[in-house]
């Protein structure tokens, strides 16, 4: 998994030089196609959860899975309705448990200790910090179309981000300490790569990009190694079989919400809407759910 992981990267880091030379994705955000690749690529990588499921419900020795369905939708419903009635809270939570998420997942394949949260924290807060960095009006207006306003905010002083984009520079560094070298240049290429795509990309162009290619496929080419330890390319097949019944509902219900908003908002802001709190009520339950995997095994 070291090897496929590097060269994964290195392709990653290569797509992001290559991407950054086009004029054309500068100057546009490409909404419908984020949403494509999101809808397809992004989400997959969390299609396995009802097997993950049955795996805890067997850890905690229950015998009906259908409990794991009935709390794994209550809570991704609970994100949405909280969103509505209290979006800062919740836009500000999910922003913090999405940089420890992308973080630790990022980080998985080197076995790193596992009571280090704070410095997968700081590892994935690159993904939020480098776009307010880069294009912050941009940015801005991604988080008032999700009904949060901080453009007076201190947290999101240029001082202050270079000093987060740092931190999370070392964080890369301490996670790879006492390993090869090529994992150690692995992360560095990763956070170059982000780096690269917020710097020349739109907000949710390069958000998308890392997402679906670096963080998604990431992830799994891990499932994949579970599936099958002996043979990748057999295990890679079996996940894409598993994984797409679950991609296809996903999608269908994230069209029908970004139908259902366009009745009552512009495009742009139905789009943002759609990927960001549905992303968010998919992540709760999916993070939930490898805790407490972890926790019991």
């Amino acid at each position: 998994m070291n090897k496929i992981s590097f060269y994964h990267s290195l392709i990653f880091f290569n797509l992001c030089i290559f991407l950054s030379a086009f004029e054309y994705l500068r100057d546009n955000r490409l909404l419908i196609l984020s949403l494509f690749l999101i809808l397809s690529l992004g989400i997959s990588h969390g299609a396995l959860d009802h097997l993950k499921g049955q795996k805890l419900i067997k850890l905690l020795k229950y015998k009906s899975i259908i409990s794991f369905y009935i709390l794994y939708i209550f809570i991704g419903f609970s994100i949405i309705i909280l969103w509505l009635l209290f979006p800062k809270f919740l836009l500000l939570t999910f922003l913090i448990v999405a940089s420890f998420h992308f973080g630790k997942e990022d980080s998985e394949f080197i076995h790193y200790k596992t009571n280090q949260d704070l410095v997968y924290f700081f590892k994935g807060s690159i993904v939020i910090t480098a776009p307010l960095l880069f294009h912050k009006d941009e940015t801005l207006e991604i988080f008032n179309y999700l009904n949060f306003d901080i453009s007076q905010n201190l947290l999101i002083s240029n001082e202050f981000l270079y000093l987060i984009i740092i931190i999370s520079f070392f964080a890369n560094i301490y996670i790879s300490l006492n390993k090869h070298i090529d994992i150690k240049s692995l992360l560095i290429m990763d956070f170059v790569s982000i780096l690269l795509l917020n710097y020349f990309l739109s907000p949710i162009l390069a958000f998308t990009i890392y997402f679906c290619f670096l963080h998604s496929v990431r992830h799994s080419f891990k499932l994949s190694n579970e599936l099958n330890k002996k043979n990748f390319f057999k295990g890679f097949k079996a996940f894409t079989i598993k994984a797409l019944p679950l991609t296809i509902l996903t999608a269908v219900l994230f069209l029908i919400s970004l139908l259902f908003l366009n009745n009552y908002y512009f495009l742009d802001s139905a789009i943002s809407k759609v990927i960001f709190i549905g992303l968010a009520s998919l992540t709760f339950p999916h993070i939930l759910l490898e805790y407490l995997i972890e926790k019991n095994e």
